[in-house]
């Protein structure tokens, strides 16, 4: 087996309820409050709360890319358009050529709005969807990809992972092996996942939406909060010029199939992609300063995850879920707490684990509840999804940090 290398992480930005860019999204790392707020989205009637992102209504793709209209290629353009990012991959398409620069993304969602809002105006007699819908270029799982391409002018290999809520923690994977085998020379990675109709509904009928702001870890915690999000991270292979940017050190996958929604209930899969990730950063259990939990904040999940980390770690390295702050941001989840990862390790700031009033005595790893300033080499997050989708990502502080 060819071993791994660690990644330049050379640029990122996330978006989420929090605010756009980095310097909003870091306020989830110190704020004790949540960015979280009753549903109140089209004419949903649901007693539940979510995070979603302002404007977006108000905030069209830009001329020329008019197929593509849709809120998830909304917020993704929004997202690119924070944190200098667009001059980051400027930069790196300058350098290598605009067909040597990937995009790997991940979306559980794409635009499946615009597909219900467009069944909703079918012709009452033939049933024929308006005009205006362009079913490749929004519900399409590609799309996401190929907007995001297109807008950045790139013309590289691109892929969308839509493996549930691991969608953007695995594309780390795929960019990671692409730069590798020497597919690319930098590859944008990160996920966009937007509010739409079946999720809400769908996990509401699941029955498994918390009626407040969901409680990770906590002794009455009763759900998830839905939330949406763009991240997008740029990697590049090791160099002298990149030595001070911290790096993608390892990463872990494994997909174990336990059941189509619930998680093997000692977090099998999970074991296996976090003791993957640790083999491959080629570092020991006790050299992880912190890890970022899927902690979905359901009974079966943060019970799963809490059984894996406890047989890996035991109860030595703190922990938490930043999804009090933002909700879970399903397809977009494994992006945007990579951003809030590499934020922490940046900024040597653990997050607290928000709105839970007491930890639940079953569960056995140091969930923080509060924040904490302290020094942070490596930081590992978590992301595992249904049908047993699991991965786990490792960041380090870059060499010459």
């Amino acid at each position: 087996m060819i071993e791994s290398m660690p990644m330049a992480i050379t640029a990122y930005t996330a978006t989420s309820c929090a605010g756009r860019g980095l310097t909003a999204t870091r306020s989830v790392l110190n704020a004790e409050r949540t960015f979280l707020q009753p549903c109140q989205f089209l004419d949903v009637a649901l007693r539940t709360w979510v995070g979603e992102v302002d404007g977006l209504d108000d905030q069209p793709v830009a001329n020329g890319f008019e197929p593509f209209d849709c809120r998830n290629n909304r917020l993704a353009q929004v997202g690119l358009l924070q944190d200098d990012f667009l001059a980051a991959v400027e930069r790196v398409r300058a350098r290598y050529g605009h067909h040597r620069i990937g995009v790997f993304l991940g979306t559980s969602t794409s635009g499946l709005l615009n597909a219900e809002l467009a069944y909703r105006h079918r012709d009452a007699v033939t049933g024929t969807l308006p005009d205006g819908f362009h079913y490749a270029q929004t519900q399409n799982m590609g799309s996401l990809a190929a907007f995001v391409r297109a807008y950045l002018a790139l013309t590289g290999p691109m892929n969308v992972g839509s493996i549930a809520c691991a969608s953007s923690a695995k594309v780390f994977a795929s960019g990671a092996r692409a730069l590798q085998a020497g597919l690319v020379d930098a590859a944008i990675v990160g996920g966009v996942d937007t509010l739409c109709l079946t999720t809400l509904h769908g996990f509401s009928s699941l029955e498994l939406l918390a009626p407040n702001a969901c409680q990770p870890y906590g002794a009455e915690r009763n759900g998830i909060s839905i939330g949406e999000a763009a991240a997008f991270i740029l990697m590049e292979r090791p160099s002298p010029q990149n030595a001070a940017s911290p790096v993608l050190a390892g990463y872990g996958e494994s997909s174990d199939a336990h059941h189509m929604s619930a998680p093997h209930p000692e977090g099998l899969g999970a074991q296996r992609a976090i003791r993957d990730a640790l083999r491959r950063a080629a570092c020991d259990p006790a050299q992880i300063d912190y890890v970022n939990l899927h902690g979905t904040a359901t009974l079966s999940n943060d019970a799963a995850e809490d059984a894996a980390m406890y047989s890996v770690f035991g109860d030595s390295v703190p922990v938490s879920s930043t999804k009090g702050a933002v909700g879970h941001t399903l397809g977009a989840a494994g992006g945007l707490e990579a951003v809030l990862s590499l934020l922490a390790l940046d900024h040597g700031m653990i997050p607290g684990g928000l709105n839970a009033k007491v930890v639940d005595p079953a569960l056995k790893s140091d969930y923080r509840l509060h924040g904490e300033r302290r020094q942070i080499s490596r930081v590992m997050s978590n992301s595992f999804g249904f049908g047993g989708a699991n991965a786990a990502l490792i960041f380090a502080s870059g060499v010459g940090q």
